[in-house]
């Protein structure tokens, strides 16, 4: 629901990089988050064609993705919560569940390359491909067409992105980016190879993102459609996204 009444629903695809937003407050905001290889039965394309996009849902090419747009406009300026989610839940294709063996095996695949890619309870960085192709029992090829098809980030992308969120959570839970062993436990080569993924992912070194130093806040979308959140960075386990003070 948007601040000066009606709604909107957009697309959001994978994000390559941290995008920052002047704040605004919504009466009202649902996030449906999609598992990887589950966006073409919805939107009618690959998230290949939305990375670091966000497009009206009903001028995406899938019918199922329309007909949700137009379900969820039926309901009105100021439709309640609930009628909402009862709506998306009638609507939704069963196209989204995996339904055969191949599909759910696959599913499993994907879910467990993108968790060997990320930090795990007792694990302080995320796996590296070579690590994540060998507990899964494939090749390293084969783990890259599997991110090819159903992620769009490369799984290497993929660990860079949660390597940034690690050193994030720890940076906060010490209260100073700049500590002595927070490049290492995190996985970094050392300090200047953290600062370097920082300003390349996040648009500016470790420090600067921690007192509040953050670039320009721009529209993140066409038209109307420019009032996201103050910072949006990707993750392939679902488009989570992190929020931090706007500029």
């Amino acid at each position: 629901m948007l601040p000066d009444g009606g709604t909107d629903t957009v697309a959001i695809g994978p994000r390559t990089k941290a995008s920052y937003y002047e704040e605004k407050r919504f009466p009202m905001c649902l996030q449906l988050r999609v598992r990887p290889g589950a966006a073409r039965p919805l939107l009618g394309v690959s998230t290949r064609e939305l990375v670091g996009r966000a497009e009206p849902l009903e001028s995406l090419p899938g019918e199922a993705g329309r007909q949700l747009a137009r379900g969820l406009a039926a309901l009105g300026p100021a439709p309640d919560p609930d009628a909402v989610v009862a709506r998306m839940t009638e609507l939704l294709p069963d196209g989204l569940t995996p339904r055969d063996r191949g599909e759910r095996a696959r599913d499993g695949l994907v879910r467990a390359a993108v968790e060997a890619l990320s930090t795990a309870p007792g694990r302080d960085r995320p796996g590296t491909a070579t690590e994540a192709a060998g507990q899964l029992a494939v090749s390293e090829r084969q783990l890259r067409n599997l991110f090819a098809d159903d992620v769009d980030l490369s799984p290497k992308y993929v660990a860079r992105i949660d390597r940034v969120r690690q050193a994030l959570a720890g940076a906060g839970a010490e209260g100073n980016p700049r500590r002595a062993g927070l490049a290492h436990a995190t996985g970094y080569h050392g300090q200047s190879h953290m600062t370097a993924e920082f300003r390349a992912l996040l648009g500016v070194p470790p420090t600067a993102f921690a007192t509040g130093r953050l670039p320009a806040a721009r529209p993140c979308g066409p038209g109307r459609r420019s009032h996201r959140r103050p910072l949006a960075l990707p993750t392939e386990k679902s488009a989570v996204h992190v929020q931090e003070r706007p500029t």
